[in-house]
């Protein structure tokens, strides 16, 4: 018969916010245990978030000196750039590695599922299995990549981000499916590096969140950087083998041939496979955990965290959760309900966003007045040379309120950053329009910004 360990916290996967609430709770002196399948630290430090930074930083230092020596036909060392993502991460994985134990939680490593309410199944390397029971049980699982059904493309074994970023050798035509945000960044890091790319989407154009005036800057800036970009354009079947020869055929007759096929049209909730029929949680038509505002799942003291139960898939949201979480521990009242998240895109120019866009507006009937300015308008962007863009601001025509806030340009989230304390303060944007801000630096254009608005 398996052991059977009781704890007070038990954590289903070490994301973002699960990992924050179980080091918080370990700290206070709790029986905690965390059960993940390998990545120490999560998804942002081991295959998302920080190994894509690292890479698009390389690839953007790449194409810097490529452009001063005018050396067009030059292409990185990807052997080494791989090696320095890979100590990135490495780095990152050691610190959260040295804090879990600090914290006094037990890591477990293996694969858990429910076998009963609160109650886990964990299989470890070795074939052992251990039961765990806890008090109070939180579910962490994430996402994966998912791949749409179109003939031959699993047999092509496809790339997804996690394998684009272990690459060692360079890929010497890269063909991204999607144009959603993974797919823009993986695009154009790997055109800088020195592969050819072209981008396939079904959609009419990339960044289909976004404003339109937003995607024609960003499909001009990949299109100056040499990417071809294919949209609107639907795949029928996929040839070959990636990493080898691909051939992608699209609708219309035209073939697209390439060195290695990228998947990055969606992500896929990790809940199937789990038992969470037999923990008693329900999940809904797109497999994603049921929770209320306070992120209670269907079961008895048991919770949802991050991506896994629909929260908006960014780190930074997945930590917010870890407040709300906590807040309900401590008997404070917290919500996910009506909550101001920003993100930011990071290609070249940045897009950073927070709050409602104009498609929204309209979308919700929204009466908004827009005020828009260009990047080229900034001292700063002059300066720099980076003069690609524009600052987009929605504001309330009665009270003056910041209502959303888009910039695609040269440090774009950061200044995002700076509009959403004005949002959270309740500022109006004449506040930000007459406040001081230094010369010459890119928030600067705020107050250029909001004096167009009269």
């Amino acid at each position: 018969m398996a052991e059977v360990k009781r704890v007070e916290y038990l954590f289903l996967g070490g994301g973002k916010g699960g990992k924050s609430l179980a080091m918080e709770m370990a700290r206070q002196g709790k029986r905690v245990a965390v059960i993940e399948r390998g990545m120490i630290g999560g998804s942002c430090i081991n295959v998302a978030c920080i190994p894509s930074k690292a890479l698009i930083h390389r690839a953007r230092a790449m194409h810097a000196w490529r452009d001063a020596a005018q050396q067009e036909d030059v292409t990185a060392d990807m052997a080494g750039v791989s090696a320095y993502v890979a100590s990135v991460v490495n780095g990152m994985v050691d610190v959260n590695r040295r804090a879990f134990e600090q914290s006094g939680l037990e890591l477990v490593i293996g694969t858990g599922r429910f076998v009963a309410p609160r109650t886990i199944a964990v299989r470890g390397a070795d074939g052992a299995e251990t039961i765990y029971e806890g008090e109070n049980v939180y579910i962490n699982t994430g996402t994966v990549a998912s791949s749409p059904d179109v003939p031959g493309l699993r047999d092509a074994r496809p790339l997804t981000h996690v394998e684009a970023l272990r690459l060692t050798t360079l890929p010497g035509h890269l063909v991204v499916i999607g144009g959603g945000y993974i797919g823009l960044e993986m695009a154009q890091a790997f055109r800088r590096l020195g592969s050819a790319v072209t981008l396939v989407s079904d959609t009419p154009r990339v960044a289909m969140r976004e404003d339109e005036d937003v995607s024609t800057v960003i499909q001009r800036a990949l299109t100056d950087d040499g990417i071809r970009l294919e949209l609107a354009a639907r795949l029928v079947g996929v040839e070959g083998k990636s990493g080898e020869r691909v051939t992608v055929r699209l609708a219309d007759g035209r073939a697209i041939e390439g060195t290695h096929v990228l998947v990055a049209t969606g992500r896929t909730p990790q809940t199937a496979g789990i038992g969470l029929e037999l923990a008693g949680v329900e999940t809904n038509e797109r497999g994603f955990i049921k929770v209320d505002h306070r992120l209670a799942t269907t079961a008895e003291r048991t919770w949802a965290i991050g991506e896994v139960a629909g929260t908006p898939m960014f780190t930074h949201a997945s930590f917010d959760d870890y407040r709300v979480l906590k807040a309900g521990i401590e008997g404070r009242p917290a919500s996910t309900a009506e909550r101001l998240i920003p993100y930011a895109l990071f290609i070249d120019p940045e897009l950073g966003r927070i709050g409602l866009n104009e498609a929204d507006a309209n979308a919700r009937k929204i009466d908004v007045r827009v005020a828009k300015l260009p990047i080229a308008s900034v001292p700063r962007a002059r300066t720099d040379g980076n003069t690609r863009g524009f600052m987009k601001a929605l504001v309330h025509p009665g009270t003056g309120a910041i209502l959303g806030f888009t910039m695609v340009g040269t440090g774009a989230g950061d200044v995002t950053t700076a509009v959403q304390m004005a949002m959270l303060g309740g500022l109006p944007y004449t506040a930000v329009r007459d406040a001081i801000i230094g010369h010459p630096i890119i928030s600067e254009g705020l107050n250029l910004l909001f004096a167009t608005l009269h």
